[in-house]
């Protein structure tokens, strides 16, 4: 299985694309397929049938998803999308560091 950069509920800047500039929450992960879900960004119509007699169909906006490789890491300091450093602590725990400022996000 891959290993992607992102993880659900990080900040994330769009690098490239139509959403280009745009940050959003990540609500999704799908590192099989390579690709993120983020709030709010790369809305899609999708038309749905009535399930049940009684219940409405119709046209529904929703969220899909985007490769990863579109998006990185939203740094609240430097206020752009920035590369990320993995910083071992001396407990051994790993932390993501900004590359630019070495602030932990």
């Amino acid at each position: 299985m891959k290993k992607l950069h992102i993880k659900n509920g990080d900040t994330v800047m769009v690098i490239s694309g139509d959403e280009k500039g745009k940050k959003g929450k990540v609500i999704g992960v799908s590192p099989k397929e390579d690709k993120v879900i983020i709030e709010g960004l790369n809305i899609v119509s999708k038309h749905v049938k009535p399930k049940k007699q009684g219940e409405a169909g119709g046209i529904v906006k929703a969220e899909s998803a985007m490769y990863a490789c579109k998006v990185n890491l939203y740094c609240p300091d430097c206020k752009k999308a920035v590369r990320t450093k993995t910083k071992v602590a001396e407990d051994g725990s790993k932390e993501r560091v900004c590359a630019k400022c070495g602030k932990v996000l």
